[in-house]
């Protein structure tokens, strides 16, 4: 066989085993990409996003868009060719798997923690938004969650709405432990509850909690760590609205949309259009306060706001840093740190005094 050919032949049989290499060996990444964006002020599947009844609402033109990232899934392992084609794309990073998927969680609890953080982003974004128009918002302590074979198992259930702990008014989640913790284990404390059902009426129907309240008695038990009196129960706040207030976006899990959601609220609640039409995506968490804070892959969200037409992007300020580092061509980061950041900038965009935005510092 002549050298030539059989150079050849061995480039070819070396170049078939490193990408038979590439596609077998599995490697400890995952790929974040850019996800679909959704208008909170229109329609996702045939429904509107913000869905608003018993209070008057008015029609919003432009885009208030959240933004979402498109991440592999936790049964999914790259192999090294995925790999190196994510991290040398300009749509995509390449993180390691654990960042998305710690060791111990397992993937019902990846979702179930994405689902759970998502219904509180939208409780929140209730709140702030309402509060900011003026309208006034409930609140109660209820059992957030109930711990597996603890004292308060089959005793309280989650949405019990805590009312008193041994007769003394709770405000506060953090009231509850520390009256708790005034005993010794294996004293009696009693729970003065709303039940649940009766909590999630009051929601539905925008009332108050009804007055009738249940004694429930329970023996505490010991904590492993320190020996204080537990009864197993992670407390909460829930909240009761003055109209009814749904949020229809299937298949999205986490608290970033926190922020949108909330302009999306104020903007359909007001007259007038906060955006004068403009196309204006974002992201950010919200508290009730109405901060705003960071989120993951903001460089992927950027990607998909301009990828859908967006010409402003409402951007937590310490996320600015990082996407500001590869900002898309026709993309403004403007830098907000409360909502009432993002309405500012909002009426800079819509009075066309742009100048005058607060833009994330040039990377």
């Amino acid at each position: 066989m002549p050298r030539r050919t059989a150079t050849l032949l061995t480039s070819t049989l070396l170049l078939i085993g490193l990408l038979c290499a590439g596609v077998l060996i599995k490697v400890p990444y995952a790929e974040m990409s850019p996800g679909p964006t959704v208008n909170t002020l229109g329609e996702h599947d045939g429904e509107p996003v913000l869905h608003i009844e018993g209070e008057e609402t008015f029609e919003a033109a432009g885009h208030l868009n959240m933004t979402t990232v498109r991440v592999t899934g936790v049964d999914y392992r790259m192999n090294l060719l995925e790999a190196v084609g994510s991290w040398l794309s300009d749509d995509a990073a390449v993180v390691p798997y654990e960042t998305l998927y710690p060791e111990d969680v397992s993937a019902d609890q990846v979702e179930e923690q994405n689902a759970e953080e998502f219904t509180a982003s939208q409780e929140t974004a209730k709140v702030a938004a309402l509060e900011e128009l003026g309208f006034e918002v409930g609140s109660q302590t209820i059992v957030g969650a109930v711990v597996e074979d603890s004292p308060a198992q089959g005793e309280l259930h989650a949405g019990d709405a805590i009312v008193a702990v041994d007769g003394t008014e709770v405000t506060e989640p953090e009231q509850v432990a520390e009256l708790v913790t005034e005993h010794r284990a294996g004293e009696d404390v009693v729970f003065t509850i709303v039940p649940a059902d009766a909590v999630e009426a009051a929601r539905e129907s925008g009332g108050e909690l009804p007055d009738e309240t249940t004694d429930v008695t329970i023996t505490t038990g010991e904590a492993p760590d320190d020996g204080r009196a537990i009864v197993g129960i992670q407390a909460g706040t829930s909240h009761t609205f003055p109209f009814e207030i749904d949020i229809e976006l299937a298949d999205v899990g986490g608290p970033s949309a926190g922020l949108m959601f909330a302009l999306g609220l104020i903007d359909r609640l007001s007259p007038g259009d906060l955006t004068g039409g403009a196309f204006v995506a974002g992201t950010g968490t919200i508290d009730e306060d109405g901060r705003v804070g960071p989120i993951g892959g903001v460089s992927m969200k950027t990607i998909a706001a301009r990828g859908a037409g967006a010409e402003f992007f409402l951007t937590p300020e310490d996320n600015c840093e990082v996407a500001a580092e590869d900002v898309p061509d026709g993309l403004t980061l403007v830098e907000v740190g409360t909502l009432e950041d993002a309405l500012a900038a909002l009426t800079d965009i819509r009075e066309g005094t742009t100048e005058n935005l607060s833009r994330c510092p040039a990377g």
